[in-house]
């Protein structure tokens, strides 16, 4: 079967309870074969990918500027895009599903591309929109991202 690629969006400035929810994310993304992909920064990116890396995951940081300057430490792979925001595209393109945690504007965005793309969207602690499913708890986000077609 082949590996998932579930992308964790969120927050940049995401509150201390949304970062131990994307840390835990990424652990059990990780335990399930996944390759996490997120856009390779600190916040809910930083602290997914750490989670990640903790247990021996792939993660692959969709960096926004023109060099690696900035990116976690935790990243697997880091690719500079320059794209800016539009990077975000980039992230969720390159998903099978994405768990939204927080509610910044990046993450909005992130979102709705992801909905135009038809990929699943996981909505954990993270802005209220009509038609995302949301989800109460790390393990729950995973699940249903590992499960969805």
């Amino acid at each position: 079967m082949p590996r998932r690629y579930v992308a964790v969006c969120g927050a940049s400035e995401a509150t201390p309870s949304q970062l131990d929810a994307a840390r835990e994310v990424g652990r059990l993304l990780a335990r399930g074969g996944a390759i996490v992909v997120n856009g390779g920064y600190a916040g809910v990116s930083g602290a997914a990918s750490e989670g990640a890396a903790d247990e021996g995951g792939t993660v692959i940081g969709i960096l926004s500027e023109q060099d690696r300057e900035g990116a976690n430490p935790y990243l697997t792979i880091s690719l500079p895009t320059g794209l800016g925001q539009a990077r975000n595209l980039v992230i969720v393109t390159a998903a099978d599903s994405v768990i939204a945690i927080g509610a910044g504007w990046g993450t909005l965005s992130e979102i709705a591309l992801a909905r135009r793309l038809d990929r699943p969207v996981f909505a954990l602690d993270t802005w209220e929109v009509k038609g995302l499913e949301v989800v109460n708890t790390p393990a729950e986000a995973v699940q249903r991202a590992l499960e969805a077609n």
